[in-house]
């Protein structure tokens, strides 16, 4: 399954150039220097159409139809909200591009931090947005950015992920203590529970690798933890 120019979307699809002239998509996404890239093409409604062998390699599978699929069922719900209104605006066309960081989850069930880039389509003299490019490199750093885990495997229980909420957000342990109706021992004992359910020494590491791995949901204030980790 590859992106080639042959097809009827790409082929009378067009974007804006550096020079502010259109050119064709795919044409302009091989000169943005795509190649070995994960690629794909996306209709208004964010549905995958299109996508090159990379991509259906680390995020499709023998067993898999990518095409059809909505973008985001492969984005962890950690990220989806930020990321839907980044397509949002490109679709109210308020912007022509963007670059930005995803959590993609692969069918081997790992979930990486990639950054992505994505450009409006537009077709021929039609002004509205006829579909999206969206890329992103394909050379990952497996060690670092790579975490083995289903996208909503249930890690935590209620109250750990209202602790994990709290420490995200600041709380110190007796104002964290008296809100959940626990003495500050107890806070302290489910502290030490996550710390070592996550493998992280201290506080700070805790929040960074649940934000990391998508457990925390990103853009949102006061932190929230998807509903999919909570047992």
């Amino acid at each position: 399954m590859t992106l080639t120019p042959h097809t009827t979307l790409m082929n009378r699809a067009q974007i804006t150039g550096p020079n502010g002239s259109p050119e064709p998509a795919a044409a302009a996404a091989h000169g943005l220097g795509w190649v070995g890239a994960y690629v794909a093409c996306l209709d208004r409604f964010l549905t995958i159409q299109q996508v090159n062998q990379e991509f259906d390699h680390r995020f499709g599978g023998p067993a898999t139809q990518l095409c059809g699929k909505h973008f985001c069922d492969l984005v962890h719900p950690g990220v989806q909200q930020p990321l839907m209104r980044q397509f949002l605006r490109m679709l109210e066309g308020k912007r022509q591009r963007f670059v930005t960081e995803v959590i993609m989850v692969g069918q081997d069930h790992t979930a990486s931090r990639l950054p992505l880039s994505a450009m409006a389509v537009r077709g021929g003299h039609i002004p509205d947005v006829e579909a999206i490019l969206v890329s992103m490199p394909a050379a990952e750093k497996k060690a670092q950015d790579t975490v083995v885990m289903a996208p909503r495997e249930q890690i935590l229980s209620e109250i750990e992920a209202r602790i994990l909420e709290g420490i995200a957000a600041g709380v110190s342990t007796i104002p964290l203590a008296s809100r959940l109706y626990l003495s500050r021992q107890g806070v302290e004992y489910h502290v030490t529970g996550l710390l070592r359910k996550l493998k992280v020494p201290n506080r700070a590491a805790l929040v960074s690798r649940t934000y990391s791995m998508g457990v925390l949901k990103v853009g949102t204030w006061p932190p929230k933890v998807v509903e999919g980790f909570i047992k």
